[in-house]
């Protein structure tokens, strides 16, 4: 099989929900990133794939391909797996290039949430299996792993610091592309407030729950985007491949825990691939709500000195279409910084109980 490579990885920075990005229409967030990417490639791009969940419907990638001024022969290809769809966009591209139907991509996923036509969100679930709203279902995951407020606060700001630590160390400034004048995350400036809203917040979804405004995350507008080429693509294009990309899972749970569903996914993908939690150096797992992460973590064993390292959703925030392609884009750039990393894997859950996770290495 051809060897699947990552060799470029950009996002926007992320804004809230009717904030610094909501007067752009998701093509519109997309196109610069497209466009930043390809610049040199054009000609060799074979189809742009984009995840994107609450709309306006259509083929947003052909959509953001024209915008981006791309070749009119780069065909452009949607897809929604829920919060899963910009990982998932990615995993196609990948295996893409490994059966041999192309050698080059970019993918990723885009969302504004401020300019959605949906007043309401579509259905995860059939009412007789149970269909809750996530908060609800952060909630259940709480109750049945007994995770705690306290151990939700704690990871929350444990997350908090470790993102402004990052922001101040300029850790995102090689992510983000700037659209519109905008470089920084709109989100990550309450983090300087944070302990006071933890110990404020009151339960958001359930009266005496546990699951708080102040640990989960928001409601965002943000685009990403990475370049997937075949090995011997880059090489002779001049781009130095930087992930490996090995393998990746589904894994489908129960609709009323989708904050569990990284867990089967993650292990049936390292099962397979005769590796263990200690062998993997890094972990990104997406930071919907703070229950989802200590459950994770506790159910896997994954110590927090290699999870989330530079904090994630719960500061930045979780374009829900972008928000797969954005831990990819976190693991590229960290991994870069941290030459002792083999093993990473990235991993998310989405709406309806669907878990993604990808395994990829450094060479």
């Amino acid at each position: 099989m051809n060897q699947a490579v990552i060799v470029n990885a950009k996002r926007t920075p992320i804004g809230k929900k009717n904030g610094i990005l909501k007067g752009l229409v998701p093509h519109l967030l997309a196109a610069p990133l497209l466009t930043f990417l390809s610049k040199g490639i054009e000609e060799d791009i074979e189809d742009v794939i984009l995840g994107n969940v609450v709309g306006p419907g259509g083929n947003i990638a052909r959509l953001s391909v024209l915008e981006a001024g791309l070749p009119l022969s780069v065909p452009g290809f949607t897809i929604d797996r829920q919060c899963s769809a910009g990982l998932e966009a990615i995993r196609i591209a990948c295996y893409l290039v490994q059966a041999g139907a192309g050698s080059c991509y970019l993918a990723g996923g885009v969302e504004s949430a401020s300019t959605s036509p949906y007043h309401k969100r579509a259905q995860f679930s059939p009412n007789r299996i149970g269909d809750p709203d996530m908060g609800i279902a952060a909630e259940y995951v709480a109750e049945t792993y007994n995770i705690t407020r306290t151990m939700q606060d704690e990871y929350a700001l444990l997350s908090y610091q470790r993102s402004w630590d990052a922001f101040k160390a300029a850790h995102y400034e090689k992510e983000i592309l700037a659209i519109d004048s905008f470089k920084r995350d709109e989100e990550l400036y309450r983090t300087r407030n944070i302990e006071k809203l933890l110990k404020r917040a009151k339960p958001a979804f359930k009266q005496n729950g546990t699951v708080t405004a102040a640990n989960s995350c928001g409601i965002h507008d943000g685009a990403c985007a990475v370049i997937v080429m075949e090995e011997g693509k880059a090489h002779d294009l001049g781009f130095q491949p930087v992930l490996y990309f090995i393998d990746s899972q589904i894994s489908g749970v129960h609709p009323n825990f989708p904050g569990i569903a990284p867990v089967p996914a993650i292990q049936k993908l390292l099962n397979r691939n005769n590796l263990t939690i200690k062998d993997i150096d890094l972990f990104e797992i997406n930071e919907a709500f703070a229950s989802k992460i200590v459950s994770c973590s506790q159910e896997l064993s994954i110590p927090y000195e290699k999870l989330n390292v530079n904090g994630g959703a719960l500061t930045i925030g979780h374009p829900y279409g972008a928000s797969g392609a954005i831990l990819i884009t976190r693991l590229f750039y960290e991994v870069q910084r941290n030459r002792k990393v083999q093993y990473v894997v990235a991993a998310i859950g989405s709406g309806g109980g669907v878990g993604v996770a990808m395994l990829l290495k450094v060479m």
